[in-house]
């Protein structure tokens, strides 16, 4: 039987993190295509939850062929493993689809601070016979805009031009 002295020194069980420190910690992953804004922001990290020792993260990609989906992933397990969280599992979620409409209030700031204009909800995608979008100028606030292009930088966003200060801008999609 070990003397007093030896039970302080034996290992103690590692507490495993809570649910909500979790999503602080995803909070601070960036996008990899927009690093001003967080996985969390855009919307993407559906659920975390712990299933025994396992720590699963639910995440939906923007689109199902967004190839940053790999480097997301990556970026959670490098992220969650750096905080010392060991057993990880993600799973991809596709149903519901992602949508503009996930995007927090912040990371629609983020992303007008940042030079892109974020979605116009409720407008979906310009096209044929679909009325113009007004988007608002990231650099001046005019609505004096204009589409350019449906392909912006990304295939989430499309290229705009002010007519005021005559800058072109992305336009990040409604979906």
């Amino acid at each position: 039987m070990p003397g007093v002295n030896e039970l302080n020194t034996l290992p103690v069980d590692k507490l495993k993190p809570s649910v909500d420190k979790v999503w602080v910690w995803l909070h601070e992953v960036p996008d990899p295509e927009i690093p001003v804004i967080s996985i969390v922001d855009l919307g993407i990290v559906r659920e975390v939850v712990w299933e025994q020792d396992t720590l699963v993260i639910s995440v939906t990609p923007t689109y199902s062929g967004c190839p940053a989906t790999a480097v997301i992933n990556e970026d959670i397990e490098t992220k969650l493993r750096a905080e010392g969280v060991e057993n990880i599992r993600l799973e991809r979620r596709l149903s519901p689809a992602w949508n503009t409409a996930w995007i927090s209030e912040e990371g629609r700031e983020k992303l007008l601070d940042y030079g892109i204009a974020p979605p116009v909800e409720g407008t979906g995608a310009c096209g044929l016979g679909r009325p113009q979008v007004t988007v608002c100028c990231p650099r001046c606030r005019s609505v004096n805009t204009e589409n350019v292009s449906q392909f912006g930088s990304t295939p989430c966003k499309a290229t705009y031009r002010c007519k005021d200060c005559l800058e072109p801008f992305d336009y990040f999609k409604c979906i």
